[in-house]
């Protein structure tokens, strides 16, 4: 049996799929525990019927189509004639750009290609330094996981059972607060460095709005909907879609139907896919892990060295750093959020609460070594060393982690819903 698991670890290593490693493990687990592995079949059957599965594709088919029809360069457009006069306005468009787009690509790789080749030229011609070019774009690849309609936060809600609307009212404050920072920090260094500010222009700002107003509609649209409880989670996801489609294809045409819908649409159908078939197989494993009773034993164990919940909230952002920095975020979610579920109930902690401390974390790991994943395709994108990355994404990592200790001990910026 531990041959067997030092086997799977080792495939895992060398780059075999991750969801193959999850499923020979719930196989594995299975015949240790001697339980019928029909209960993986009965938990894969369970999540393909949920309800809330029907918005994942249909998200994702909206973010495939909207970086495919030129959004990213119209929001740019647009961002750059609102900000551009500002001290560091190019970096506050940089900011507010990929929070926008990774909130409806849901893939922060996505981001850091669709808009890092985009903004970067502009930065270093505008005279940022190379060094705060690199961490801004690096870092801003994750912003946009805490706002709606992010997959992130869906996933989240699906695996722990919480409301999702519920979790995406308890992302926006937290998400703006670190936009916030990294703002002011971006106009700190604009003003340092002397670069390049832009004369505002009225008819420009205008003519940007207008060449992006059916973009910009996309989220107030979405929020009034989930929110104003004129819509369900699914029925927003669909009237996403459909209006992402006749956006691209007959306002800005910018989408072929004939020579290019189809090429986008199997490219969604590959990424929901794998995505797919990583939660089914993971939370077969996981109702197995429950069902021997692990976080029970794994609360048994923490409560004789924790004795209060700022030690257990301690102890988890450490914790969940090193998950960050070792698992992309969806299958952290899946594997890990049923483990330590229990736990925080058991200090107290909101579901809620702990949802947007994770996410947070896991948006902290993906700019930190080992596997996180923004400095992989940073370092494809730009062409620089994986050590040059994410030392230039220190000062930014720094913010971040600032950040993540206020809404960890302040949990009223992610439950401010509830004292309305």
């Amino acid at each position: 049996m531990i041959a067997a698991a030092i086997l799977l670890v080792v495939i895992a290593v060398i780059g075999a799929p991750l969801f193959t490693v999850i499923a020979a493990g719930g196989l594995l687990a299975s015949h240790s525990a001697d339980i019928s592995p029909d209960i993986l079949i009965i938990e894969m059957n369970r999540l393909a019927t949920s309800p809330n599965m029907i918005a994942i594709p249909l998200f994702t088919l909206a973010g495939v189509l909207m970086s495919g029809g030129g959004a990213p360069q119209r929001l740019v457009t647009f961002y750059r004639a609102a900000f551009g006069w500002m001290p560091g306005g190019l970096a506050i468009v940089t900011i507010g750009s990929c929070a926008f787009f990774t909130a409806y690509s849901g893939a922060s790789g996505v981001t850091i290609l669709a808009l890092g080749g985009l903004l970067y030229p502009i930065l270093r011609g505008e005279g940022y330094k190379e060094k705060f070019s690199l961490g801004l774009l690096t870092t801003s690849g994750s912003l946009g996981l805490l706002f709606p309609p992010s997959l992130a936060i869906l996933i989240y809600g699906i695996v722990a059972g919480v409301g999702i609307e519920k979790m995406f009212l308890a992302g926006l404050v937290p998400g703006t607060l670190l936009m916030i920072m990294l703002a002011i920090h971006s106009m700190l260094h604009g003003r340092k460095s002397h670069v390049i500010k832009h004369q505002f222009e009225f008819n420009t700002l205008v003519m940007a709005t207008k060449g992006c107003a059916w973009d910009l509609l996309l989220p107030v649209g979405v929020i009034t909907g989930i929110f104003g409880g004129f819509v369900s989670i699914m029925e927003a996801a669909a009237a996403t879609a459909a209006y992402v489609i006749l956006v691209e294809v007959y306002i800005y045409r910018e989408i072929d139907l004939r020579t290019q819908f189809f090429g986008l649409l199997v490219e969604t159908c590959v990424l929901f896919g794998s995505l797919l078939a990583i939660l089914l197989v993971a939370l077969g494993l996981t109702n197995l892990m429950i069902d021997a009773q692990l976080p029970m034993k794994l609360l048994a164990a923490i409560e004789q060295r924790i004795h209060s919940p700022l030690e257990f909230l301690l102890l988890l952002n450490l914790f969940l750093l090193l998950v960050g920095a070792m698992m992309d975020i969806f299958s952290a979610i899946i594997v890990v959020v049923p483990l330590i579920l229990p736990l925080a109930t058991r200090y107290g902690i909101d579901p809620v609460h702990l949802g947007i401390i994770f996410l947070a974390n896991l948006e902290i790991g993906y700019s930190t070594p080992p596997v996180g994943i923004n400095l992989f395709i940073a370092s494809q994108r730009f062409g620089k060393s994986i050590v040059t990355l994410f030392k230039s994404t220190l000062p930014f990592l720094l913010l971040m982690l600032i950040w993540l200790l206020m809404i960890t001990y302040i949990p009223e910026l992610s439950l401010w819903w509830k004292h309305e």
